[in-house]
């Protein structure tokens, strides 16, 4: 049993927010197979309870430890499984249930309850990665993200939802054999809403019940890992789920959102805003981030929705707020943000910490030190609306509107990008990647696969939304299984070649990730031929001898004797042309080998020329150069 005093000092640096494992002594903790100890923040609660199967949902009454704001209580006859939720009696007298903040597990939706849980006492057997993940230095290295909703990804015949089990037999070699690094899982904290993806929690220390237990999730980490896969799972820092009987007014008044309900409201998601500014909001927040990194062995965090925390007026109707300064920054947002990234960082360096930001807002990846939020990944959602606007146009007009290319070279090294297409672009009519694409279905799979080499090519780390790899044709529906039947289609078939060569490409080729971060990492050839439209530049490794030329054409006229500047004479080789038959392209012939001579071109010392495929892009290195 937790004695009142070592209570209290807990307590203290809770209410003082540098309780950042508070998930230690909050929630429900079975100290033997039949007695627990329930500790609740409420302080402004007249009265709290527990009630559960263990007490034939009647109050058990808890006591306030003095001056804390925390309810205790130590009950027998508690077992493991057990449902429970807080009857909390607020200053009006009004009581309510209401759900265990700390709870790391919650019965089925849609019920609410938690469940009494045993402590984590999974044997871990990922020394290895983790081990590697120390000693490597995350920027230089390889990052290539398939994004993944479990819900869809997969379900069985009758609809149902995939195990964590299932998941750890099907999606981790998928994932390995199409050669990406990471998986990014929107949230699996628990949430009532399937609507939500994970978006509006209800459970900050829990894995959803859908697809089965806690323990189960490990194994899915775990797996992971030992398959040299690691595990990053979007986070939501910024607002909860509406529902009374979770955390808003949690004690009868406002708890973890605002006090001033204008600012509580998130009138665009229909949540309720944490008070960021609150010491005990900061400890639960970071708590639930330390559970995810620390209990979970995750690799990173996604925040979602960072532009929200840091704007007073991000919101519907909130024009005109400001701050103390007369502007619309949200100071404690800010505070928090840079907070939360110092102690996760000083705890587990080795972790990827990575922001959703849809605005221009300085230094989201500087550290705090200079004045910056500290995160290690901004994704960059500009390039993304950018290059997603140019595919979609018909080529015709692509040379009148080159700049949604070009501008992104301006701002590439302002912040520590990942190239990101996302879910949200994929969803609610906007179309897949591949239906995004004009002209017919030849057509549009021949643009898919000249902006994916695009994506590959420009500096920063990837990410990929599920069901891009093969051209899935219909946009994304949370709903339902991806479209697994597309792959017994011919070009939705070699689509999925293709991705698979070109992860194989970037992971196999250093110069396309090692100075992703560095201004060295990009030699221009030929990136303003707007007439044209297409393009040149090179990928510079860390040795001046390693790199990788990438030439485009975005537009559906073959280009003979396309001339591409290099810093070497010598001899090259093609690496991939997305006109290859064998990932759905015409050529049947391609151009293998290349002689650069010492014809100048575009500032570089050394030339050679290539056929530039129809709406194509090649890929091609050196491989014997006169250094002399």
């Amino acid at each position: 049993m937790v004695l009142h005093a070592e209570l209290a000092d807990k307590s203290y640096l809770f209410n003082t927010g540098k309780s950042f494992k508070s998930y230690g002594f909050l929630g429900c903790h079975l100290l033997d197979d039949e007695q627990a100890e329930f500790n609740v923040w409420a302080p402004n609660a007249k009265k709290v309870a527990v009630v559960g199967d263990f007490n034939n949902w009647q109050d058990s009454p808890l006591k306030q430890i003095k001056d804390t704001g925390i309810w205790h209580l130590v009950l027998d006859g508690v077992k493991a499984g057990d449902l429970y939720k807080f009857s909390i009696t607020g200053p009006d007298g009004k009581r309510a249930l209401k759900i265990d903040p700390y709870a790391t597990e919650f019965e089925k939706k849609p019920g609410d309850a938690a469940v009494v849980m045993k402590p984590i006492n999974h044997k871990w057997k990922d020394g290895l990665w983790l081990g590697r993940r120390k000693r490597s230095k995350a920027l230089q290295r390889p990052l290539n993200i398939y994004e993944v909703h479990l819900g869809s990804w997969r379900r069985h015949e009758d609809d149902s939802y995939y195990s964590y089990e299932e998941f750890a037999n099907e999606l981790i070699p998928y994932v390995k054999q199409h050669g990406y690094t990471h998986v990014e899982l929107m949230p699996i904290m628990e949430h009532l809403l399937d609507a939500s993806w994970g978006y509006q929690q209800l459970g900050y220390f829990a894995t959803t019940s859908r697809f089965g237990t806690r323990a189960e999730f490990l194994n899915f980490v775990e797996k992971c890992h030992l398959a040299n896969i690691g595990v990053i799972v979007d986070w939501v820092p910024g607002h909860f789920i509406r529902n009374y009987d979770a955390l808003y007014q949690y004690d009868g008044t406002p708890t973890f959102e605002y006090q001033d309900e204008n600012r509580a409201d998130n009138k665009r998601w229909g949540a309720w805003n944490f008070d960021l500014g609150k010491a005990q909001v900061q400890s639960f927040l970071i708590s639930s981030a330390m559970y995810w990194l620390e209990e979970c062995h995750l690799d990173g965090l996604r925040v979602d929705a960072v532009s929200n925390m840091l704007y007073l007026d991000y919101d519907d109707g909130k024009e005109g707020l400001t701050n103390k300064n007369g502007d619309n920054r949200n100071l404690e947002g800010i505070a928090f943000l840079q907070k939360l990234n110092q102690v996760i960082h000083r705890e587990h360096p080795d972790v990827l910490m990575i922001a959703e930001e849809s605005s221009a807002y300085k230094g989201v990846t500087d550290t705090v030190e200079n004045g910056g939020l500290g995160f290690d990944y901004k994704w960059n959602l500009g390039w993304m609306h950018d290059t997603l606007k140019f595919f979609e146009m018909d080529p015709v007009y692509r040379c009148n509107n080159f700049q949604l290319l070009t501008f992104a070279f301006v701002y590439m090294y302002n912040e520590k990008f990942i190239l990101p297409f996302s879910h949200d672009e994929v969803v609610h009519g906007k179309k897949s990647l591949m239906h995004k694409m004009p002209g017919d279905r030849y057509n549009q799979f021949a643009n898919l696969r000249t902006m994916m080499i695009y994506l590959l090519a420009f500096p920063g780390k990837k990410l990929r939304f599920m069901g891009s790899e093969w051209g899935q044709f219909l946009e994304w529906r949370d709903w339902s299984s991806l479209e697994w039947v597309d792959l017994k289609d011919d070009m939705n078939h070699k689509m999925d070649i293709f991705t698979t060569a070109l992860n194989e490409i970037y992971h196999n080729q250093r110069p396309l990730w090692e100075l992703d971060h560095n201004p060295e990492g990009v030699v221009y050839s030929n990136t303003d031929d707007a007439a044209s439209s297409t393009m040149g530049f090179i990928r510079q490794g860390k040795r001046k001898h390693q790199f990788v030329v990438a030439a485009f054409n975005f537009v559906p006229v073959e280009r003979k004797k396309y001339r591409i500047g290099v810093p070497f004479t010598g001899e090259y080789e093609l690496l991939i042309n997305t006109e290859d038959e064998r990932y759905g392209g015409t050529w049947t012939k391609l151009e293998t080998n290349f002689t650069a001579d010492k014809t100048p071109f575009h500032g570089q010392p050394a030339s050679f020329t290539v056929t530039l495929p129809a709406m194509g892009a090649l890929l091609i290195q050196p491989i014997k150069l006169n250094r002399g």
